[in-house]
C-alpha cells in the first residue's frame, strides 16, 4: 500500500541535510521503492491552477515525475504516466493519484520505439479526448570515467532514450495540442556545468536545451509554449541506480558543488513544471528554470 510521506521541513538548509545511507541498484532507471530513505514527493500547497487539463508526464511512476503528477493532479489535471518497467511505483503512484481524487492512465512500454509512442498518444487522447501538457521527463544515465568507455552501443543507446524519444513524443503530440499548450522538456545542471563521469548523458541534456529553445521558435505562431526544467542533484532513483553506494552516500554534498550543500527533494522541483504548464507562465517560452540548491549556471 502507499504510505503519504509528506514533507515535514521544507525550510532552508534544514530540509535534507543528512547524508544518504550506502545503496546501488544493479538495473537502470532504477526502482522507487527500494531506496532509502524513499524520495519525498509532496508537500503542503495550495492547488487550483491546472482545472480540466490533461498532461502526459514520461517517467511520471517515480522521482521527479512522480512528484509532478502529484502536483499537476492535485492542481486539477488529469494525468497519463508513461513508465518503463517500474511496475510497483508505478502502481504506486496511481493510487496516490486516485487518493488525491485524480485521474490517471498508467503506460508500460519503451520510449525509443516510436511506435509505442504513437500508441502512447493514441490512448491519452482515447481516454480524454485532448492533450494539453506534454512533460519529456524520462532519462538514463550510466557511469563511465573516460570517453573512450562509452562504447558505440551505449552512446547511440542513451541518445535514443534521452533525446530521440523527445522528438517522437513531440512530432506525434503536436497534432493534438492546441493554442495554449504546453511542452516540458527536463534537462539538467549537466548540460551547463558538464559532468566528467557523465560525458554522453551531459551531452544528451546539452541537445534537450537547444530542442526547448529552437522548439519555442517554431510553435510561437501557435501559442504552444515550450519551456524546460534543469534539476541539479535530486534524490530519485536514478542515483542509487547510477552510481556506487559510497558516492550515494556523499550525492549532492561532496560529489558536487551545490552552495545549499545538500541534495533536492522531488517535490522541490515539481513546482517549477507547474509553473510552466500553467497561466502564470504565459509571457514564458523557450525559457529553462534551474533548481539546483545554488549552482550559477549560464541561462
Amino acid at each position: 500500500m502507499y504510505q503519504n510521506k509528506e514533507c515535514k521541513c521544507i525550510e532552508g538548509n534544514e530540509k535534507n541535510v543528512m547524508a544518504f545511507p550506502p545503496q546501488h541498484q544493479n538495473r537502470q532507471p532504477g526502482f522507487e521503492y527500494v531506496m532509502k530513505p524513499v524520495p519525498v514527493s509532496e508537500c503542503g500547497r495550495q492547488y487550483g491552477k491546472l482545472k480540466n487539463k490533461v498532461a502526459l508526464i514520461t517517467g511520471g511512476d517515480s522521482g521527479i515525475g512522480r512528484a509532478v503528477a502529484y502536483d499537476f493532479v492535485k492542481e486539477g489535471a488529469s494525468v497519463v504516466i508513461v513508465y518503463y518497467d517500474e511496475k510497483r511505483d508505478a502502481m504506486e503512484t496511481a493510487e496516490r493519484i486516485e487518493q488525491l481524487g485524480g485521474k490517471c492512465l498508467l503506460l508500460c512500454g519503451d520510449l525509443k520505439d516510436p511506435c509505442f509512442v504513437e500508441y502512447c498518444i493514441d490512448k491519452t487522447i482515447e481516454r480524454f479526448g485532448k492533450l494539453d501538457v506534454l512533460v519529456n521527463n524520462h532519462a538514463m544515465q550510466f557511469v563511465q570515467r573516460n570517453i573512450l568507455d562509452i562504447s558505440h552501443e551505449q552512446l547511440e543507446f542513451i541518445f535514443r532514450n534521452n533525446v530521440f524519444s523527445f522528438f517522437y513524443l513531440i512530432q506525434y503530440a503536436l497534432p493534438h495540442m492546441q493554442k495554449g499548450g504546453s511542452i516540458i522538456n527536463t534537462t539538467s545542471v549537466t548540460a551547463y556545468e558538464g559532468n566528467k563521469d557523465l560525458i554522453d548523458y551531459s551531452a544528451t541534456k546539452g541537445a534537450i536545451v537547444a530542442l526547448t529553445r529552437s522548439l519555442s521558435l517554431s510553435l510561437a505562431e501557435k501559442g504552444i509554449r515550450v519551456n524546460g526544467v534543469a534539476p541539479g542533484p535530486i534524490w530519485t532513483p536514478l542515483i542509487p541506480a547510477s552510481f556506487s553506494a559510497e558516492e550515494v552516500a556523499t550525492f549532492g554534498k561532496k560529489t558536487s558543488h551545490v552552495p545549499m550543500n545538500r541534495a533536492g527533494q522531488p517535490c522541490e522541483v515539481s513546482p517549477c513544471y507547474v509553473f510552466l504548464a500553467s497561466d502564470d507562465a504565459s509571457y514564458m517560452t523557450g525559457q529553462v528554470l534551474h533548481p539546483n540548491g545554488g549552482t550559477i549556471v549560464g541561462s
